[in-house]
């Protein structure tokens, strides 16, 4: 590992001279601009080496002028010290770390499409590993070092790699580009599934032999490609078996019943172990091989059920819930050496916190790492060392480590110290009122910079998706509400009724209700930010959301005056011609139905059948959508739009066509980030 080390430790150390250089000629802090914004490095997918000493994470910069991510491959010791970059193709992600810790394979698609490569920690270039037409996703290396397993998006009915790409070819060379669907899910958020199934693969190391296809034949995703990730693919302990997940329902679109299921990595039939109806997934074997830990809801076509922790017992079979009486939602599993405790993470009130729990039925969870918001939890073969992203609401997400009781806490990456050393940013005040029905309602709240409280400023309600999402104490980069505060508003993000992190009780709230409770719940939070502060501006209030928070938005200007602007981004408009979506378990959960067996509710909580409501429908809207939104069709931004437009409201429709249901393109995201501040300060300032 020296020779690789010592050459980019130099390497970065006069990149670090000339940064340093550089930012000591304007050390004046200024409130953050949408140009320091996207010049932030963003920091991911920590992965601790097996002997505790080094973590490779992913480090990702967008590039302004090519208009995308860069992203690559850094090293940072445990202790400390300098960060190293190990790749700069900025087309790699996803490091898995060698059990022998001296290789980590990745993903790069810098050679076109997604390949596994290796990277030797002694030195040389990375080199491809993998070379299917189809491409590679997913990388896991088996714990006896032996076997690397990756997903790849084949035609079931193909026997080897010549015959997908000879398809592949032969769609790419016809002239007829048409989607043809007999079942659904046809598309997901922003690709068609054009007769592909994501399979998983396994080839040995040493180079002998081609990627064996585990599932060839399966009509189904590896894993499900409508909510999963690479937490559901795991090896067991001896490399002999893979657990993974899988939704094998034939209408996945109303499914959420996600099972588990064992192969044995030298080939046979996948074994199905759970069969409840809900959704099973993040399978972990315990280190001594007795146990699959995993993930559940219990709740069928419902995806903001609570996730329980379950243990499988491999011996007998049983399956058994560790965590009912825990009224959180545990993710992200990880086992201690010895088998006795599981590590996850939990939502819990704007924080997300690591928890340790003894692999028993009944045994308290207990927060092991508090009141911060951490992810991406990694743990040391040893046990001794735990490695996490944490973030804040002024902190980009950096790469921590800890002792696995939690101790010794200390911060190894700095990607982005320099960028904020130089900006004026406050942190968020949290505060509690009364929403509807008397409930107990949490909202964050930033002041601009260079506050002044014998001003008065104009306040900016920000409204989050899902709807069964929290706004939490974290950075983001698609609703910046630093950027927004810097603007100069009084930031209000409230946990309005259906938000997670508060119980599973408060979350079902807004099952078929999505107009009601959570309304009230926000108007109340803005009623009680007015008493509260006097330096916001009652006069002078803007709201705006994305997703169910569009929605909220569309629900704001078609049932109260009390705001001068509105940004209505990815809105849900109508509730009936939104059964376009592609995930249909959420509209039926939700309304409690279809448009044909309770057409009341797809009515009453649809905002279009309030828009002929007149001295209400008159808020000046900005309206902006992703022509390639398959989660919320971009046409129902087009209707609202008409509809305002018809009736002589002010308004403004932006349509990315190269976008989704999030804005993720650089320059797509500085117009963004520029049109929806240039709306708000029209009308509010």
């Amino acid at each position: 590992m020296n020779r690789v080390i010592l050459r980019c430790v130099f390497a970065f150390a006069l990149f670090l001279a000339a940064s340093i250089s550089a930012f000591a000629q304007d050390s004046a802090k200024h409130p953050i601009t949408f140009t320091d914004l996207i010049s932030m490095h963003r920091v991911a997918e920590p992965q601790v080496s097996p002997d505790g000493k080094w973590v490779a994470y992913t480090v990702t910069t967008p590039d302004m002028e090519a208009n995308r991510n860069a992203s690559n491959i850094w090293l940072v010791a445990t202790a400390g010290g300098a960060e190293i970059q190990l790749t700069r193709s900025g087309h790699d992600s996803s490091p898995a770390w060698s059990p022998d810790g001296k290789m980590i394979a990745f993903l790069s698609s810098r050679s076109g499409d997604s390949q596994v490569f290796l990277l030797s920690m002694e030195g040389g270039e990375a080199h491809p590993f993998t070379k299917l037409s189809t491409g590679a996703d997913m990388v896991k290396w088996s714990p006896d070092g032996k076997t690397i397993a990756f997903t790849s998006s084949v035609y079931p009915d193909c026997k080897d790699d010549d015959c997908n790409s000879k398809r592949d070819a032969e769609k790419e060379k016809s002239k007829v580009k048409a989607h043809v669907a007999e079942h659904l899910l046809y598309r997901h958020w922003t690709h068609w599934n054009d007769g592909k199934r994501s399979h998983l693969f396994v080839v040995s190391v040493d180079g002998s032999g081609a990627p064996r296809d585990l599932t060839a034949g399966a009509d189904y995703d590896i894993p499900p490609d409508e909510r999963s990730g690479p937490v559901d693919i795991n090896f067991s302990p001896d490399g002999k078996e893979i657990c993974f997940t899988a939704v094998t329902d034939k209408m996945e679109a109303i499914s959420t019943n996600a099972d588990l299921f064992i192969v044995p990595v030298a080939g046979g039939e996948a074994k199905r172990i759970t069969t409840q109806p809900g959704f099973d997934g993040n399978p972990v074997y315990s280190p001594d091989g007795k146990y699959i830990a995993y993930h559940a809801q219990l709740t069928a076509e419902y995806e903001s059920d609570r996730w329980r922790v379950m243990l499988y017992d491999r011996q007998s079979g049983k399956n058994e819930n560790l965590s009912e009486g825990f009224d959180r939602s545990a993710e992200e599993l990880v086992w201690s050496p010895d088998s006795k405790t599981i590590y996850f993470t939990a939502e819990n009130e704007t924080q997300k916190q690591v928890y340790a729990m003894a692999a028993r039925a009944g045994a308290p969870p207990k927060p092991v790492i508090a009141d911060t918001y951490n992810m991406a939890i990694s743990l040391s073969a040893d046990g001794k060392t735990l490695v996490f992203e944490r973030t804040s609401l002024t902190m980009p997400a950096e790469v921590f480590a800890a002792a696995s009781d939690g101790t010794n806490a200390r911060q190894l990456t700095h990607q982005n110290e320099k960028f904020l050393a130089a900006l004026d940013m406050n942190a968020p005040e949290t505060l509690w009122f009364e929403g509807a029905e008397k409930t107990k309602v949490q909202a964050m709240l930033i002041r601009p910079p260079n506050f002044d409280a014998t001003k008065k400023y104009p306040l900016l309600v920000l409204l989050h998706g899902g709807p069964q999402t929290m706004w939490s104490n974290a950075w983001g980069y698609r609703w910046n509400a630093q950027v927004f505060s810097a603007a100069g508003y009084v930031t209000l993000m409230i946990n309005r009724r259906g938000s997670t992190g508060y119980g599973q009780k408060f979350t079902d709230e807004i099952t078929n209700d999505w107009g009601g409770k959570a309304y009230v719940d926000v108007m109340n939070g803005v009623d009680y930010t007015l008493k509260k502060y006097s330096f916001v501006d009652g006069t002078r209030m803007a709201a705006a959301g994305g997703s169910y928070g569009g929605y909220m938005a569309d629900w704001i200007a078609t049932h109260t005056g009390r705001f001068k602007a509105i940004v209505s981004h990815a809105s849900t408009y109508d509730k009936v011609s939104m059964f376009a979506t592609e995930e249909l378990w959420f509209e039926e959960h939700d309304m409690q139905g279809t448009p044909w067996t309770n057409p009341e509710s797809y009515k009453k909580w649809s905002p279009s059948t309030y828009a002929s409501e007149l001295g209400k429908f008159k808020t000046p809207t900005l309206v902006i959508a992703g022509e390639r939104d398959y989660r919320v069709p971009y046409t129902q931004s087009l209707e609202f739009f008409s509809a305002l437009q018809r009736q002589g409201v002010p308004s403004k429709l932006v349509v990315f066509p190269d976008e989704g249901h999030w804005i993720l393109k650089p320059q797509n995201a500085q117009f963004w980030y520029k049109t929806f501040l240039d709306w708000v300060a029209t009308y509010v300032k």
